[in-house]
């Protein structure tokens, strides 16, 4: 049932019965959920994506995304009952499906400019298989004016026009290890069509599966930039956290005692300091605006140096509190211990003495208890340490195989750590709280270690312990 343009009571309906199909394309950790929930509505979903073993999995009625609360049972369900079948074959999805919904990566390269390849072939698929009266939605994060720009024109080279079809951009809004209340409860549903029967459609459609209710606003454009919005504010006001964290280190007093009385007045809401931002939406949606205006972007680009410089910032505090720890073993305290360490110092430092620094980075993920190392300050901490200061580097996350683990550093279980010089806590999981310092001391050569997550609560009882304990913003 082709729905562009129809009645909402009568789009509702469709999807119900079970007489709209919905092509999905991209079945990660969004693109999986969104399909499920469809198919579990009533309609009648068909997954794309090229990955052959997620393909397949799916059509056992297996999940094939770990650490979704819910989808196991929502995939089995929709597969069961015969309305959710995944498929390599974009074309022949674009072909049998109503409405194509691309939910596939948008990516930055190393220079940061925006790869939208992906998008592009999604559309060319459609493209080939579009038919007067299907809808395409993209749900992908996308620079402003993607839509107007890119989109419509790859579609309308099947030889139709817009306005014999429809297309909006529907933002997801979705964090991992919680998509199915994000999708269904958590928020409002944004969508903005490329014209008014568009928006209109769209509307109708996310309202079966939406909660919450749906917000449509002017167009395509405007609900492209509500999404990257979104990621700007949390990345700057990041930054302001970081660097106020940073001030706050100088004055010689508590950050996290500073915001939090700070934030009691309704005005103010300081965001958490840490060693660096990660996962595949803010580090990555500033430059969605930086590399596609002309206007002044400062702000934005100066919230990304921050932000991109605290892994090194979360290194350096290590530094110099170990080479002040070592000058005290020595009986040379003075102002000089661990002032003006860096990592050009330490490594000249390192050359002189016997035996390499040990570093034990706690966390590879880039938040807490989910599993994705996308942009992962954790990564840049130990490709510092490793590459600059040619540190022994050892690794270890409670969500990550051996295997994967060691993709980047040298597995080692906390229970099993020796001889290290120091421990860096890179990520909040909630085990890292249940963590027996005392018997980790004991194995260490000098107990040191730095929160990049201020994960510790509290810090004193630690150095009661005998350990140099430092934070982000803390004393």
């Amino acid at each position: 049932m082709k729905i562009y343009g129809r009645d909402k009571e009568e789009i509702i309906r469709g999807v119900k019965s079970g007489r709209v199909s919905i092509a999905v394309f991209g079945l990660g950790k969004i693109g999986l959920p969104l399909s499920t929930i469809f198919a579990n509505k009533g309609a009648s979903v068909i997954g794309v994506d090229i990955n052959e073993e997620i393909v397949h999995e799916i059509n056992k009625g297996r999940n094939p995304i770990e650490g979704e609360p819910g989808l196991n049972e929502l995939v089995e369900r929709a597969v069961s009952a015969r309305r959710l079948k995944a498929t390599t074959d974009g074309r022949y999805a674009a072909r049998k499906a109503d409405v194509m919904i691309i939910v596939v990566p948008t990516l930055i390269d190393d220079k940061k400019n925006i790869d939208i390849s992906a998008i592009e072939d999604v559309c060319g698929s459609i493209a080939a298989g579009l038919e007067r009266g299907d809808f395409v939605i993209t749900e992908s994060t996308l620079p402003p004016g993607t839509t107007k720009k890119v989109i419509i024109p790859i579609l309308e080279r099947s030889g139709l026009k817009l306005g014999e079809f429809g297309v909006a951009h529907c933002p997801e809004r979705v964090s991992s290890g919680r998509a199915i209340e994000d999708i269904t409860r958590a928020y409002p549903k944004i969508v903005g069509g490329a014209d008014e029967k568009s928006t209109e459609t769209a509307k109708a459609l996310y309202s079966v599966i939406n909660e919450r209710g749906v917000i449509a606003v002017s167009d395509a454009t405007t609900a492209e930039a509500v999404k990257v919005f979104e990621g700007v504010y949390r990345d700057v006001n990041i930054a302001l956290a970081n660097q106020l964290a940073i001030v706050c280190e100088e004055l010689g007093i508590d950050a996290l005692e500073v915001f939090k009385a700070a934030n009691t007045q309704p005005f103010c809401q300081i965001h958490a300091p840490g060693c660096g931002v990660g996962g595949h939406c803010i580090p990555v949606y500033p430059y969605f605006i930086i590399k596609t205006v002309n206007c002044d972007t400062s702000m934005l680009e100066i919230a990304r140096m921050i932000n991109e410089d605290m892994p090194r910032r979360t290194v350096e505090k290590l530094l110099k509190i170990l080479d002040a720890h070592r000058m005290l073993e020595k009986g040379e305290e003075g102002e000089e211990a661990g002032e003006g360490m860096n990592v050009g110092t330490v490594r000249k430092k390192e050359k002189e003495k016997e035996g390499k620094l040990r570093v034990l980075v706690l966390g590879l993920t880039f938040r807490g208890d989910v599993k994705e190392t996308r942009f992962s300050p954790s990564l840049e901490i130990i490709r510092i340490l490793r590459d600059e200061l040619n540190a022994e580097v050892f690794a270890y996350d409670p969500l990550l195989s051996r295997e994967e683990v060691e993709e980047f550093a040298t597995y080692m279980h906390p229970e099993k750590a020796h001889d290290l010089d120091a421990v860096v806590i890179a990520t909040d999981h909630k085990s890292f709280k249940e963590i027996d310092w005392d018997a980790f001391g004991e194995r260490m050569r000098h107990k040191i270690v730095i929160d990049g997550r201020n994960l510790i609560e509290k810090a004193e009882e630690l150095r009661k312990k005998g350990f140099k304990y430092a934070g982000i913003g803390r004393i």
